[in-house]
């Protein structure tokens, strides 16, 4: 009979192979040399050992868009990619703004087993902007909602995102938001620069982004609660959260993978599998964010996982759906645009893709660190692999990533939720 396990020379964020002794769902030991009678062993040989991932921004879709992606079929995606948790956002069809709607995804997510999934519950009813959700009912309920968002939308209405602050300080909730000044971008298709110009594609001024994060900042200030900015995309947007931190604000901030490796030239191609929101951006609003994530002015990374049916994204670029799928690829890309360039180690990973955004998301098993006593939720990868990403191999039902024929770096070998695992040698267990 099988009793516990055993992880033999995983190298723990890249340090020195060690190994995990798991009893249950907990690490009851790390060190060298460790063994147990009856204990299923794990080879890591060359492996390194990150706390499961955990993901602040991931569409899941359902209820209401089943054809695009599913909790059953987004989560194990998210397992493949070395995830443990992730956070479902509210723009589903019903919208999640109501406790019973929270409680459906969440004991979706509990039924397909691939990681957990927390809903994200919307900040207003129906993502209208017009009047605050059941925020106390979404936080008092089963699944304990602790992240708001409006995210697809902006919360535009200055005194609406006032009393959203206000009422979540009572259970230490967080507002994510969507930082897009609705005037500022309508009908905009791309970053707005040259080549926006040259493409006859309507401009997304890097303002409109970067004028509601400077007014949440300050709402934020003056209420005392707490903000999370969505999708990080430009320079200034970098700018405005380093002010804010050193004046004392609570603020937290997420860059996605794909903002911190492509670039608006990708809009040359007319290929609406780069038309995302918001725009892929100047290769110096690349290089800033970047530099935001390695000093810790940006916290997380989170994948903005947002799969969309052929039907939505395969059209001209004026019609096509805005988003990219995330999950499969994320760990992937954040090495190759952060560890490969020296901007991050592995402990940086795991800081930025697991500690980090457990912690805003106020998530007590996930996100700790690798040692005795702590949840046994892990992420074993090898470094030395690298692949070429095959949109028909992906779990998610959509096949909108834009980085199909790329190679990337790295491959989630297992995946382990509570000591359990999801995923055995980069397939589903």
């Amino acid at each position: 009979m099988i009793s516990g396990t055993v992880i033999k020379g995983a190298r723990i964020l890249g340090a020195q192979p060690q190994d995990i002794l798991i009893s249950d769902d907990v690490i009851t030991e790390v060190g060298v040399g460790l063994s147990k009678a009856g204990a299923h062993v794990v080879d890591a040989d060359g492996l390194i050992a990150l706390p499961g991932l955990v993901d602040l921004h991931t569409h899941l879709r359902e209820p209401g868009r089943e054809d695009a992606e599913t909790v059953e079929t987004g989560t194990l995606a998210a397992a493949l990619g070395g995830f443990t948790a992730v956070h479902a956002m509210a723009n589903t069809d019903p919208v999640a703004d109501s406790a019973g709607v929270v409680e459906q995804v969440w004991l979706a997510g509990r039924e397909a087993g691939h990681c957990d999934v927390h809903p994200v519950g919307a900040v207003s009813v129906g993502l209208r902007g017009e009047q605050l959700a059941e925020l106390g009912a979404m936080a008092d309920s089963h699944a304990r909602v602790r992240v708001f968002s409006d995210d697809g939308k902006c919360v535009s209405d200055a005194l609406l995102m006032r009393r959203a602050l206000e009422y979540v300080k009572a259970f230490d909730g967080v507002i994510a938001q969507h930082a897009q000044e609705p005037r500022l971008t309508q009908d905009a298709q791309m970053n707005e620069g040259e080549l926006s110009g040259v493409l006859g594609l309507r401009g997304w001024p890097a303002v409109a982004e970067e004028a509601i994060i400077a007014r949440d900042i300050l709402l934020a200030e003056h209420v005392g609660s707490r903000l999370h900015v969505c999708h990080v995309s430009t320079a200034g947007s970098v700018e405005l959260i380093r002010w804010a931190k050193s004046r004392g604000v609570n603020v937290t901030a997420e860059v996605t993978p794909h903002h911190l490796l492509l670039t608006d030239e990708l809009a040359a191609t007319y290929d609406p599998i780069y038309k995302v929101n918001p725009p892929l951006r100047s290769r110096d609003d690349v290089e800033a964010v970047r530099r935001g994530l390695a000093d810790g002015t940006i916290d997380v990374v989170a994948t903005d996982h947002a799969p969309h049916a052929l039907e939505d994204k395969e059209s001209e670029w004026q019609e096509a759906a805005f988003g990219m799928l995330g999950l499969e690829t994320a760990l992937s890309v954040v090495v190759a645009a952060m560890v490969e360039t020296e901007l991050l180690d592995w402990a940086g990973v795991a800081d930025r893709m697991s500690i980090r955004p457990a912690r805003i998301g106020r998530l007590s098993g996930q996100g700790r660190e690798i040692a005795a006593g702590m949840p046994a939720n892990l992420t074993l990868v090898d470094p030395s692999a690298r692949r070429v990403v095959d949109a028909g191999s992906l779990a998610s039902k959509s096949r909108n990533t834009p980085y199909v024929g790329r190679e990337l770096p790295v491959r989630v070998v297992h995946t382990l939720l509570r000591g359990k695992p999801t995923v055995l040698d980069g397939k589903p267990a």
